[in-house]
């Protein structure tokens, strides 16, 4: 038994009036965000010249850098703000005089957000925060960066809540908002007694969205009996196919980017003609974003769909753990040196971000968590494509080897199919004694794998039954693959 956070997402149906009053909460937070982040600016600047002059004095650095002033967080932002905004009900001049015309979270929220990009800038810097070097926090324009906000309430006395059945939420200072889709799913979550904690509105594309996010208790998830049948599956991402299973079923690759090609490239051409800074430039660019966001929305149905399948379907389910960055690095080169094939190796790369491998692991994580099942990541060095599943043989393989053909025992299968083999015996073979930590942080019964890589729970969001898309499903092959086959349908946008 454990709380876990879970956001319903729903694309919204709004009138001219609620369509303006969101985009006027959206402008109201980007404006509350790069305000918070030039007061940070301009504190910092003032804190390295009082540093600087303390060292010039011959002031321990230590020292100077305690006595210093420090960097407001939000708290002070707030404080400061309140003294100088203003207020245009009373002709009361200040920085922003509309500030009662939006809701106040939407400011909160946007200085929260200041005060992690802070952060997140800082320990990058420090060495506290792994990954890639996060850079300065920069401003927010209006026509770059993606319009969203987050409003919060008093979960004692909720005031975001399901409105009027299933097609409506009430969301404060915006009143009740149409939902595209049902919101049943939601209602039956606050009916077992989940919490809702925020909204967040943002826009994609020409629609706007709404992310509820709901606070639970759940029981510890375990495997069905119909998922312990069915043990393991191995599973091979790749670019011919999209998912290749030790079932020997296949994937189709809908090849989303490929197919939507000629609109993006249509729309493109179309931007690169008009003037900057023009009203039709601006119209331009609303297409292309329109035309890229219906290319993610249906990526990830189909992404949704397959690891749902995948999670549901089995006791555990094993993938390989893929260096995506490496993969998909640029072949140019140098001047000195430049590369060879670079717009073959720029469409390969395409066409594997296109797949998307590293959200396809993300959904499976937390999926796996939800379902009872586990995740079992098999080392990035495993051979799986040029090993023979049947007598363990090592053989040589080009991208252009679709079939895998053993030289020592005769077998032969599609390399796919024959990598997720070999993944799906590696994640089961278990040498040695002791307990591991399964995707759950639970104790998992079975000793860990050699080259096997124990996973935890990461956020929990996103779930497949609030999708926007809804595609037309195949069900063929084992039954809790159906999900797996499925090929999203084109995006309705009404």
């Amino acid at each position: 038994m454990g709380e876990q956070l879970r956001a319903y997402r729903y694309a919204l149906d709004l009138t001219d009036a609620q369509a303006s009053a969101v985009a006027q909460h959206a402008g109201a937070a980007r404006w509350a965000y790069n305000h918070a982040i030039a007061t940070k600016f301009k504190a910092l600047d003032e804190r390295q010249a009082v540093i600087r002059g303390a060292v010039d004095a011959g002031a321990d650095p230590a020292v100077a850098a305690k006595q210093a002033p420090k960097i407001p967080t939000r708290f002070d932002i707030q404080k400061a703000l309140n003294q100088v905004k203003g207020d245009d009900r009373t002709d009361q001049e200040g920085v922003c005089p509309w500030w009662h015309s939006v809701s106040t979270f939407a400011f909160q929220s946007a200085f929260s957000d200041a005060d992690r990009a802070w952060k997140n800038w800082l320990d990058s810097i420090t060495g506290n925060r792994k990954g890639r070097r996060v850079g300065r926090p920069r401003f927010k324009a209006k026509h770059r960066s993606q319009d969203s906000f987050r409003i919060h309430h008093n979960v004692k006395n909720p005031t975001i809540r399901p409105d009027a059945g299933y097609r409506r939420i009430r969301v404060p200072r915006l009143g009740s908002l149409r939902v595209h889709s049902s919101t049943k799913s939601l209602c039956r979550a606050v009916d077992r007694g989940a919490v809702i904690q925020s909204v967040t509105i943002s826009r994609g594309g020409h629609r706007w969205y709404a992310s509820i996010l709901v606070r639970q208790t759940a029981d510890e998830a375990v495997p069905t009996r119909s998922q312990r049948l069915a043990g393991t599956v191995g599973v091979d991402l790749g670019v011919h196919t999209l998912a290749a299973l030790s079932t020997g079923e296949t994937v189709v690759n809908p090849r989303h980017a490929s197919v939507a090609r000629t609109r993006l490239t249509k729309a493109q051409r179309a931007l690169s003609r008009t003037q900057k800074g023009s009203n039709r430039r601006r119209r331009a660019a609303k297409l292309v974003g329109r035309r890229h966001h219906e290319v993610a929305e249906r990526r990830a149905s189909t992404l949704h769909a397959i690891t749902k399948g995948l999670a549901t379907g089995w006791a555990t389910v094993a993938v390989e753990d893929l260096n995506v960055a490496g993969m998909t690095a640029s072949a140019r080169g140098t001047v000195d040196k430049p590369g060879s094939n670079v717009r073959a190796k720029a469409g390969l790369n395409r066409a594997i971000l296109d797949v998307s491998p590293g959200e396809f692991r993300r959904q499976l994580e937390y999926k796996t968590a939800w379902y009872g099942s586990t995740l079992a990541v098999v080392d990035r060095f495993y051979p799986s494509s040029q090993t023979c599943s049947a007598c363990g043989a090592r053989a040589k393989l080009t991208l252009a080897d679709r079939i895998y053909r053993c030289a020592a025992c005769g077998f032969a299968a599609d390399r796919d199919v024959n990598a997720a083999i070999n993944i799906a015996a590696q994640a089961a073979v278990a040498p040695g004694k002791g307990e591991t930590l399964n995707a759950r942080r639970a104790v998992d019964d079975h000793p860990q794998p050699a080259g096997i890589q124990s996973l935890t729970a990461m956020k929990r969001e996103g779930h497949r039954d609030n999708a926007v898309v809804t595609p037309t499903r195949q069900r063929v092959g084992h039954p809790n693959i159906g999900a797996a086959q499925e090929v999203a349908a084109p995006y309705a946008y009404g």
